[in-house]
């Protein structure tokens, strides 16, 4: 086991259903069995969940609203995100999880603190990030990148809907180039636009690799640890 701490990185679309937005139940299953099956196979497993299918932070200027206000609406997306995905881990796939939050909800879930996120891992327990970092103006890319290195993850794996990182849009562009390897001044230079400058250079400062890869697939997280051509390694 190479990777034996993994930090993933999952999108609100990935939980929602495609126009409307909102929670999908087949989705958040999927998600849920993916993540118990890496469990199951003794990976220490935390997740840090945006909310894009409920509201984004960036779609302040559209909806009149301050930049910071927008942000923490966004964060309040991603713990009823979370909430969701601890209870289908815990009712169906009968998993031990936490959902730890950067801004204080005493009633819903429990404040982050670093060592008690530790000691929830080694006792096999999934953990649920939510609220980002706490702060306004910073991505949930930034703050996965941000647990991963006070938790001592190895490696951040980042679900998305395409099996990898593309020169440019693989939806639009028939001849898009999948990249099966970048370095993370690659990945910046060439505004890819996956993660933020912010969260890759807080992983190139630390030597922590992102594997981004199609999580729809069934077994997705498994080959992406365990399948050099599975997703796209930053590295």
């Amino acid at each position: 086991m190479t990777h034996r701490r993994v930090m993933i990185k999952l999108s609100g679309e990935i939980l929602g259903r495609n126009s409307v937005g909102g929670l999908d139940q087949k989705a958040l299953e999927h998600v849920c069995s993916e993540l118990s099956l890496v469990s199951d196979l003794g990976y220490e497993i935390a997740c840090v969940i945006g909310g894009g299918n409920f509201f984004r932070g960036s779609l302040a200027a559209e909806f009149g609203l301050e930049r910071a206000t927008a942000d923490y609406m966004g964060m309040l997306a991603t713990c009823i995100n979370g909430l969701a995905l601890q209870a289908i881990l815990e009712n169906k796939f009968k998993k031990f999880t936490r959902v730890l939050t950067a801004i204080t909800m005493t009633e819903l879930a429990e404040e982050y603190i670093q060592r008690k996120a530790i000691k929830h891992l080694k006792r096999k327990r999934i953990i649920l990030f939510v609220c980002g970092t706490g702060n306004p103006l910073f991505t949930t890319d930034t703050a996965a990148s941000l647990r991963a290195l006070e938790i001592g993850a190895s490696i951040i794996l980042k679900g998305t809907k395409v099996d990898g990182i593309y020169d440019k849009d693989p939806k639009k562009h028939d001849d898009a180039k999948k990249f099966d390897q970048l370095s993370y001044l690659d990945m910046i230079s060439k505004n890819l636009n996956v993660m933020d400058s912010t969260a890759i250079t807080m992983c190139m400062e630390a030597k922590v690799p992102i594997k981004v890869f199609n999580l729809a697939n069934k077994g997705s997280i498994l080959r992406a640890l365990d399948d050099p051509k599975y997703g796209t390694l930053v590295s």
